[in-house]
């Protein structure tokens, strides 16, 4: 494990249960965030869950726009799941968003995720460590980016949730105006959900999506739903009513805690 280079908040002047890690990583040759909540919790080897955000937002959102620390305790409160640490880093700033990509031109965004925020979790919090099992969601762009690197990288995360996602890059048009030539990657099946999905398939952890009925990428989930289902991946999608908001990813992240907390209940 090679050592980052971190800037971390002090618990003193942090909001409540919280920290604010700015790290440096060399595969983007430049510094980003990520904020963690329930840090105060107690545990050796706690699981973390790894929230990956949307389009034009960044690593404070879960909580400032999505209140996902009240979502976390009321799922604590009400069905008595164990402690996670939520990790919520930034996507890594390309643009109004970095799909979670390795593009070819402009930085791994990948290796961000799946190496940097989770290199610098062991690091930073006492409770983390290489045996902790990580758990990987999100919503829109970040849904995308948790199905995609959840089916590439089955050895390195327990469980995948997603909330109204992005289930192909031409998804993106729908939110940015980015020439999606951009997000080009050296392997042009870097961005198909559905070929990481069955070249891992003997390998693929527990999967959940879902999808608000109003919401713009409704069919486009349905689409991929009906590519998982004659492909035989194995999952669960359910449908709400809803659409592409706030409101809604805040009560359905909620069944992702529960999602997570089943699975982490087996082992």
């Amino acid at each position: 494990m090679s050592i980052l280079r971190l800037e971390v908040s002090n618990p003193k002047f942090t909001p409540d249960n919280t920290q604010i890690v700015t790290i440096h990583s060399s595969h983007l040759n430049r510094r980003h965030d990520v904020s963690y909540y329930n840090t105060h919790a107690r545990g050796n080897d706690l699981p973390i869950i790894v929230l990956l955000h949307g389009v034009y937002g960044n690593h404070w959102v879960w909580l400032n726009l999505g209140g996902v620390d009240l979502a976390y305790k009321k799922v604590k409160a009400e069905f008595g799941i164990q402690d996670f640490i939520l990790v919520m880093p930034s996507d890594g700033g390309l643009f109004d968003g970095s799909g979670y990509l390795p593009t070819h031109n402009h930085g791994d965004y990948e290796s961000w995720i799946v190496d940097d925020v989770i290199e610098a979790s062991i690091q930073t919090l006492e409770q983390v460590t290489e045996q902790s099992r990580v758990y990987i969601s999100g919503l829109s762009m970040g849904g995308y980016g948790a199905l995609r690197l959840g089916a590439k990288y089955p050895d390195k995360f327990s469980a995948i949730s997603a909330h109204s996602s992005i289930t192909e890059l031409a998804d993106l048009k729908y939110f940015v105006d980015t020439d999606l030539t951009a997000y080009q990657c050296t392997n042009n099946d870097e961005s198909n959900l559905l070929y990481w999905m069955e070249k891992q398939q003997t390998k693929l952890p527990p999967l959940r999506l879902d999808c608000g009925l109003d919401d713009e990428l409704y069919q486009s989930n349905l689409k991929l739903i009906d590519k998982m289902n004659a492909a035989k991946i194995p999952h669960q999608f359910e449908v709400f009513e809803g659409g592409h908001s706030w409101e809604y990813w805040h009560v359905h992240v909620q069944k992702t805690f529960r999602f997570f907390n089943e699975i982490e209940s087996r082992y």
